[in-house]
């Protein structure tokens, strides 16, 4: 039975492979995780990919179907104690799945603290983030775990959790649902399955009208004055990012320091927004002023090694720097052009004069040959 008091994306969390929405790389048939559980064998997994639109539910999947005792940490809240505890009752059970949420915000000691139980096969690691595991966790753990990614679901994969929603849920049953247009559902949920299935029901919800005819202009009318409380911790997060970014480039540094203040308010990982920062160094900033990509490494650095709260402050010194700075994309367009032409041209040969030439036979070859040292010209320039 549909509980109200449980959230339509709870309601609707899938049960096993064949009801979960894309990731037909992992979860179809004869892929790696329908293959996990016809063997019986998992091994320790890191799944990586935006918010809201599996990792969780599959971890929780994989454990029912194994039969395998299911321990959910949160990276958010969890440390080494907790870390310990999970790994004691593992040790009483006949096979565990440790599940960390946010496996990027553990510090190193807490990874660290994982790797003995991880090694002797006391617990199953499954690990989630939306960061790349490559940089978030460290190398011992990550060699002993199966990285998957995660891809952002598709139009089509969204608009089938809607249609099942409506068809399955008994509550939107209830409501004689009309689902006439679907866009600013789409566009306002971002791609998290999360997002979108808690926002359609907040929308049938929000009308006591014999009938709820769901378009784009309900969808955002409902959204606008009731969606935050849905979304406590991704919320605006991407938008958020885009605005701070956004507002460096501006030059505009109260507004940068603003939203870096709402970002670090709401508990924002202080290394993302100091990785964000180091990109717009180069992106931005770029050659009208070197010196700042050098402080933004510092800025990464720092807050990488004291950690919050003190790396407001680093974090506040170097926004403020960075929007203060003339900016110039020269750098990020003429890559960018680069490889564009790379792409168009393919492998082009190397002019022979200006290949290497270590061997006699290379230099029979004219490699090499008629090479114009720059520095013996004015200016050390000479056009070849």
């Amino acid at each position: 039975m549909n509980s109200p008091s449980r959230p339509l994306a709870d309601r609707m969390r899938p049960q096993n492979l064949s009801e979960f929405a894309g990731q037909e790389h992992l979860v179809g048939d004869g892929k790696v995780l329908a293959r996990i559980i016809e063997t019986g064998y998992c091994p320790s997994i890191i799944f990586w990919g935006p918010p809201g639109i599996g990792k969780t539910t599959l971890a929780r999947m994989l454990a029912k179907h194994l039969g395998k005792l299911f321990i959910e940490l949160s990276a958010i809240n969890a440390g080494v104690k907790d870390v310990r505890a999970a790994i004691a009752t593992a040790k009483n059970a006949d096979g565990t799945i440790l599940f960390i949420d946010e496996i990027h915000r553990f510090s190193k000691s807490q990874q660290d603290s994982l790797l003995g139980a991880v090694e002797n096969g006391t617990v199953t690691l499954i690990g989630a983030t939306t960061e790349n595991p490559s940089f978030e966790v460290i190398s011992a753990l990550l060699s002993r775990c199966q990285v998957y990614v995660l891809q952002e679901l598709e139009k089509e994969d969204l608009l089938a959790v809607v249609q099942n929603a409506l068809a399955k849920d008994s509550l939107l049953q209830d409501k004689n649902v009309l689902l006439q247009e679907t866009d600013a559902l789409l566009m306002l949920s971002g791609g998290d399955v999360r997002k979108l299935l808690n926002l359609l029901e907040l929308v049938v919800l929000s009308t006591d009208a014999e009938q709820v005819v769901l378009s784009n202009e309900s969808v955002s009318q409902v959204a606008q004055n009731k969606m935050a409380r849905y979304d406590k911790t991704g919320e605006q997060h991407y938008d958020i990012i885009s605005a701070f970014i956004k507002s460096i480039r501006g030059s505009d540094p109260q507004a940068a320091v603003y939203w870096l203040a709402r970002m670090l308010h709401a508990g924002e990982d202080p290394k993302f927004i100091a990785r964000r920062i180091l990109i717009s160094a180069a992106e931005d900033v770029g050659l009208a002023n070197p010196t700042a990509l050098v402080m933004a490494n510092t800025c990464f650095e720092a807050v990488s090694k004291i950690g919050m709260p003190e790396a407001r402050i680093i974090l506040s010194q170097t926004v403020i720097y960075l929007a203060n700075s003339p900016k110039s994309n020269s750098g990020y367009l003429a890559i960018d052009k680069a490889l564009a032409f790379v792409k168009k041209t393919g492998d082009l040969g190397v002019p022979l004069h200006l290949r290497n030439a270590p061997t006699k036979l290379m230099k029979e070859l004219d490699y090499g040959k008629n090479y114009k040292y720059s520095h013996d010209f004015d200016h050390s320039f000479v056009q070849q």
